[in-house]
């Protein structure tokens, strides 16, 4: 299967890879084929990549991070308790008795951590395509899978991994008591809006320290995810060592995610681009050591995305390097003079030093003309 943009797909490709709707559920099954109007609704969801089948990679296979019955669970159950929280009318973070998430998601962190750990796949994958008419449950999940692949990767011991993943999946409960006018507003927010947003995350620590069970140190990824090292954050202003290493995992695969999932105001950016953002433009803010653990840990060229090489020839990426993540194996489909070639073969770009990805066709059409 391909990469594509949704964007530049032709009527009449076949989905490669399943769509999940809001509550977990398969909303487009594999091997549907796409009409105008699909693509359309698609776009209009915010879904701008798919996956397509498409004969000249069609033994290339993405397996997601965890199984589909357990994506729809901790999706639901997310959904659920924050809506509850949302509908709250008095909107106060106190309760004579607040709820009980810590057993709500106990086992399914529990489960979150076994599936990810008997996994082979060794690097931090793109999460599945999934529509949502509200961005925070989507990024709720997602910040928890790939902080708990970090923390994996890391060698953290299981009691750690699950305060780390269980505060990974409520760093943002604080915004189930911020206005939702706000949070999916379309624009730039004023200043005073913005001021208002960043309640969130003391209003996250009031909540979680309040409710019975949850660990000191998950309520505090709630508190510190948008405190920076150089003390830039908020809401305390914290640097250095007085931000819990838990906090700095999620405060890099927070800002990472915002900026690879689409919202209302900007298409979402593909890992290579994200990355290279929290780089330059993050000298101060994160914690070095571990934003390069998290460089090396994140496929940066997703498979089956589809590149230019210096060399001029089109590739589709149909393997990775774990140890060389900026440099996968890809298969040339085309020649430097645009033709279609006879018959495809692979480079190893970690063996093949000469040879360089030099661009990303996010836009080239697919679809029917390659069968």
């Amino acid at each position: 299967m391909r990469l594509v943009s949704t964007r530049s797909c032709k009527p009449g490709a076949k989905l490669g890879k399943a769509i999940f709707g809001e509550t977990g559920q398969v909303l487009l099954g594999k091997d549907v084929e796409l009409t105008e109007r699909l693509l359309h609704r698609l776009e209009e969801y915010g879904i701008s990549l798919i996956y397509i089948e498409d004969p000249l990679t069609e033994d290339v296979v993405i397996e997601g991070v965890i199984s589909d019955e357990l994506r729809r669970e901790v999706t639901q159950t997310v959904r659920g308790e924050f809506r509850k929280m949302m509908n709250d009318t008095l909107r106060t973070t106190k309760s004579i008795n607040p709820p009980d998430l810590a057993s709500t998601f106990k086992s399914l962190i529990n489960s979150v951590i076994d599936e990810l750990t008997s996994t082979s796949q060794a690097m931090i994958m793109l999460t599945d395509m999934q529509v949502s008419d509200h961005y925070l449950y989507q990024h709720s999940l997602n910040v928890c899978l790939y902080a708990t692949q970090l923390g994996l990767s890391y060698g953290y011991n299981r009691n750690d991994l699950y305060m780390l993943s269980l505060g990974a999946l409520m760093h943002d409960i604080g915004k189930t008591k911020i206005p939702r006018e706000l949070l999916l507003k379309p624009g730039k927010l004023t200043v005073e809006e913005y001021e208002e947003v960043k309640k969130h995350a003391e209003l996250g620590f009031d909540i979680l320290r309040g409710m019975p069970n949850i660990p000191l140190l998950s309520a505090h990824c709630a508190f510190q995810h948008h405190e920076r090292l150089d003390g830039s954050g908020y809401p305390r202003g914290l640097k250095g060592g007085e931000i819990h290493d838990f906090a700095r995992w999620v405060g890099i695969v927070d800002v990472f995610d915002a900026m690879t999932t689409h919202r209302v105001y900007r298409r979402a950016m593909l890992p290579h681009e994200a990355v290279e953002i929290l780089y330059t433009g993050s000298t101060n803010h994160f914690d070095r050591d571990k934003l390069s653990w998290f460089r090396d840990k994140i496929a940066i060229y997703p498979l089956g995305i589809e590149v230019t090489l210096n060399t001029g020839e089109i590739g589709v990426v149909v393997d990775l390097n774990a140890n060389i993540p900026h440099r996968p194996i890809v298969r040339v489909v085309e020649l430097e003079e645009g033709g279609p070639i006879a018959v495809p073969y692979e480079v190893d770009l970690s063996k093949k030093l000469s040879v360089m990805i030099t661009d990303v066709n996010r836009s080239k059409q697919m679809g029917q003309a390659r069968n």
